[in-house]
């Protein structure tokens, strides 16, 4: 009982995996071998491989389910997709709800616990990040791919060879792309701003303010070209304002925000200036509080006025050197106070504080002022200016616009509507279409939308299929039906009938060149040249959707064993924890912590019972 008990009691509590070698089995190591010879010694050699409530799967069912996981993902927001996509109520435990057919959105609000299908709200993410267009289309893309490969899997082709034929479709599908891309820089500017307007309306075209893409494209091409060469869409301000039309939103070639807390005597101020000096700080113009526990000791309490004053005259200083700076308005993202406030006021001067960072940063750029941390030693060329400034009122609030900025870097889009859900929407709507914008005027390329330029990639990578052997025939066919998903998916969710429209599309492609650019037509239920049209998408879009969606799937494909890890326990809780806690904590041989959690009694019962240590000596325990 004494030599076997703690192997009982360990399979009984089933608290570790334990290997025990055979007697006359072959080690596979020294470490091996040595514990071969400990039974003879009476004890009981116990390797731990995982932890307690370890879930593994591996093999083909595994596989498997990841791909099916993936697969209701995708199913999520497939009919997000096109014109005519439905939107998705997302309502959080937090309670707010959200109204949106944006793929990332979608994806960034749904709570996917699969560590697999993770992976597809990675790729969104990614897409969204890089392209700012086509977060559904990769999804879409990345789960038709796994689900066609689905069937290769349970064939018993080996993932690796699926594998390699989706990155020489993806590849093959790359450099058609690039072949089939039209140039867009020809012409003058007229033509490049009808160019990027026509690609705006495409991005805008699927989303909740379809109905004023006329409206905003022009708006979001002229913020996008006011910016420098870098492209920083962080300088593009979107601000909400609830309640009235859409169309009474409007763009400000500067910058524009919400007007900040004011004190008493602000509206004494002059709210339009014309071409005024700017000065921006990042200093408080109030007096301060003492801090806490703070004390001034005196030794004579006519001294006590003299603290007073000096206080004063410090605040006052401050205020008259930015007086004599020339500035006629003057910012600080710290406070200012109501006495400075009012001293402004007095003098014809405008002042606003707690101006937001990314505020002061736009203005910076915009009027060349440059943020001020002292008003000692203020110079001309520290300041900045505009050619108008003034105060609005734009529904329910007071924006202060500042307008023909000599920099002009920076640009704001002030955006109303009637429910917040709404505005919400287009904020991510005009999101999209400025950074598809952004992809265009760096890289001028475009190719056909609706479904057209995944066709003519299909039938590209359908026709290389029939010339090469082998399973990677099979492949990358299957590869180039799961493009087909997109312009299907785009008739479906318009209410066409898929099967029609595709065979349609099929046969204007197989003429190669002439039907190269034949998409799905939502207006006519049909097909159409989507370039004559005027449905544009950047080939950045394109190259990157299929590049992410292939990633994404060879990735799962790529998966051998799941390893789910328990939670971690409580303190004082499980076999480990009930151990520390128990009598034998103290040690000394009586069930200690660590053998006692491993299922054994101590030394006393690793060695056999009654005998001690002297069980070590020798062969014969003697």
């Amino acid at each position: 009982r004494g030599r076997g008990s703690s192997s009982a009691t360990a399979r009984r509590r089933g608290t570790l995996c334990r290997l025990t070698p055979r007697q006359g089995s072959r080690a596979p190591s020294p470490a091996i071998n040595m514990a071969g010879m400990m039974p003879q010694f009476g004890m009981q050699p116990q390797v731990i491989l995982l932890r307690e409530g370890t879930d593994t799967s591996q093999g083909k069912g595994q596989l498997i389910s990841n791909i099916n996981a993936c697969q209701a993902v995708a199913e999520v927001v497939r009919t997000t997709l096109g014109p005519r996509g439905m939107d998705k109520l997302i309502h959080t435990p937090d309670g707010k709800a959200t109204i949106s057919n944006d793929g990332a959105t979608i994806m960034h609000l749904l709570d996917i616990v699969h560590p697999a299908a993770k992976t597809l709200v990675d790729i969104a993410k990614s897409q969204d990040a890089e392209i700012g267009d086509g977060t559904t289309t990769v999804v879409l893309l990345a789960g038709e791919m796994l689900k066609l490969s689905k069937v290769f899997v349970e064939d018993g082709v080996h993932p690796q060879i699926i594998i390699r034929g989706f990155r020489k479709a993806q590849q093959l599908a790359v450099a058609r792309l690039r072949e089939l891309a039209v140039p867009a820089t020809a012409g003058d500017e007229a033509s490049r701003m009808k160019m990027l307007e026509t690609c705006a309306r495409t991005a805008l075209n699927s989303k909740l303010v379809s109905t004023y893409q006329d409206f905003f494209a022009p708006m979001i091409v002229k913020a996008v070209l006011s910016l420098d060469e870098d492209m920083d869409l962080g300088l593009v301000g979107v601000k909400k304002v609830p309640g009235g039309s859409v169309t009474e939103s409007q763009f400000v070639d500067g910058v524009a925000f919400k007007r900040t807390f004011s004190y008493a005597g602000f509206e004494q101020q002059p709210k339009k200036f014309a071409s005024p000096k700017i000065l921006l700080l990042n200093l408080e113009l109030e007096l301060k509080a003492e801090s806490s526990n703070a004390e001034v000791r005196i030794t004579d309490p006519s001294k006590y006025q003299s603290i007073v004053d000096a206080e004063w005259r410090i605040i006052y200083e401050k205020l008259e050197l930015c007086v004599a700076s020339g500035a006629k308005i003057i910012l600080s993202a710290l406070p200012i106070g109501d006495l400075a406030t009012q001293y402004f006021a007095d003098r014809g001067l405008f002042c606003a504080g707690r101006v937001s960072r990314d505020d002061m940063h736009r203005l910076s750029r915009a009027t060349r002022a440059r943020v001020q941390t002292t008003v000692q030693g203020l110079t001309a060329d520290q300041l900045g200016e505009c050619g108008r400034f003034e105060e609005q009122q734009i529904g329910a609030e007071r924006y202060n616009l500042f307008m023909d900025c000599p920099e002009a870097r920076t640009a704001t889009i002030i955006l109303r509507g009637g429910a917040e859900q709404f505005i919400d929407e287009s904020e991510r709507s005009i999101h999209d279409a400025l950074m598809v914008v952004k992809n265009c005027v760096k890289h001028p390329t475009v190719v056909g939308g609706g479904g057209a330029v995944e066709l003519e990639v299909s039938r590209y990578l359908k026709d290389y299929s029939k010339t090469i052997a082998g399973k990677l025939q099979l492949i990358i066919g299957a590869y180039a039906k799961a493009l087909e998903v997109i312009p299907r998916q785009v008739a479906d969710n318009a209410g066409f009938d898929s099967t029609d429209i595709l065979n349609r599309l099929r046969a204007k492609h197989a003429t190669k060149d002439v039907g190269k650019w034949f998409g799905v037509d939502i207006d006519t239920e049909g097909v159409c040249d989507t370039m004559e049209k005027g449905v544009w998408e950047p080939v950045a879009s394109k190259v990157n959707s299929f590049s992410s969606a292939t990633e994404a799937a060879c990735l799962i494909l790529s998966i051998d064993e799941t390893v789910r890890n328990p939670k971690s326990q409580e303190p004082g809780q499980g076999p480990m924890g009930q151990a520390m806690r128990g009598p034998g904590a103290r040690g000394r041989g009586r069930g200690g912590p660590v053998s006692a959690g491993m299922g054994g009694g101590g030394m006393r019962q690793m060695v056999g019972r009654g005998r001690g240590i002297r069980a070590y000596r020798g062969m014969g325990g003697k």
